[in-house]
């Protein structure tokens, strides 16, 4: 995948991101891409247990065999989570493609109730497992744009 599919990318998850706010949920999107770069599939956040990425990483993993699966790309608006990497990683989603990282999302949100952050790197949760799963991101280019929901939904 090429930096401008990666954009590209990054901005259809963000328009999942946007219409999960605009229902009500957190403003993370997320979408599954396959090695022929055609979006397999599409998540946004539903609640603080059920994550974009999370929910994603186990439709795709009962949708499709380990093997297809680490041929794929989860792109993510934001840095997942502790808890999203590892489902990324138990998945066997091969790429993972991020916009902006979570001290970004932590300076908007501070001590948000509903978004209680861990200062635990995507990268230092894969590198502590044995496959290597490769991780592009942040994007800085696209990081404002990307947070821009975040901004007004987090002040509620």
């Amino acid at each position: 995948m090429t930096r401008d599919q990666m954009l590209a990318h990054l901005r259809s998850a963000d328009a999942v991101a946007r219409e999960a706010a605009a229902h009500g949920h957190h403003p993370f999107g997320a979408v599954l891409v396959g090695p022929d770069d055609a979006i397999l599939m599409r998540q946004g956040n539903i609640d603080t247990v059920h994550h974009a990425e999370t929910e994603l990483a186990r439709r795709a993993a009962a949708a499709y065999s380990p093997e297809f699966l680490w041929t794929c790309t989860l792109v993510s608006t934001g840095e997942p989570c502790a808890m999203c990497t590892g489902t990324v990683y138990w998945a066997n989603i091969g790429r993972l493609v991020y916009g902006f990282e979570e001290t970004k999302l932590l300076a908007l949100t501070g001590d948000h109730a509903a978004n209680p952050t861990m200062s635990l790197s995507s990268r230092a949760v894969l590198d502590s497992g044995q496959k290597k799963i490769k991780v592009f991101g942040p994007f800085p280019e696209v990081a404002d744009e990307l947070l821009a929901p975040h901004r007004e939904f987090w002040k509620r």
